[in-house]
């Protein structure tokens, strides 16, 4: 039998990181999907309920997203009645963003849903090679957790 192609290539960790990667959001986009979300749309969402009350511009840093895409996406959710834009008042002369009820219910269900998705992807690990593993994901990916 023939070897796969690229073996060069498919022996880097950051070869098999990406195909991990996007393993699990296409597994995470797929649970998000079935409840009516997409997952700029649902990090929004998630980002809204720790910050709010925010600001569009402070909610566009936080998520690193460019200010046009968080305007489109709000006005998405704000269209499905999942968030809300008052007066900021702090500054009235920027809105700020917070959820609705509806908006906060459908992100718990979508954080449920998320939680299983990634539950799927790390299925073949035992819980403390889980914890291993997440360890290691945040040592080599620059963040603190």
């Amino acid at each position: 039998m023939a070897e796969a192609p690229l073996p060069a290539i498919r022996s880097l960790p950051s070869w098999l990181l990406g195909r991990a990667a996007a393993r699990g959001r296409a597994l995470v986009a797929e649970a998000l999907a079935s409840e009516g979300l997409k997952m700029w749309h649902h990090v929004v969402l998630s980002a809204v309920r720790d910050l709010a009350p925010v600001a569009q511009a402070d909610l566009g840093r936080g998520v690193r997203l460019d200010p046009k895409d968080v305007v489109g996406i709000l006005n998405d959710l704000q269209s499905a009645g999942l968030v809300e834009r008052a007066p900021d008042p702090r500054d009235r002369r920027k809105n700020a963003v917070s959820l609705t009820e509806e908006g906060a219910r459908l992100l718990v269900r979508c954080e449920k849903a998320a939680r299983e998705a990634n539950d799927e992807l790390l299925a073949p690990l035992s819980a403390a090679e889980r914890d291993q593993f997440m360890g290691l994901l945040i040592r080599i990916s620059g963040t603190d957790g």
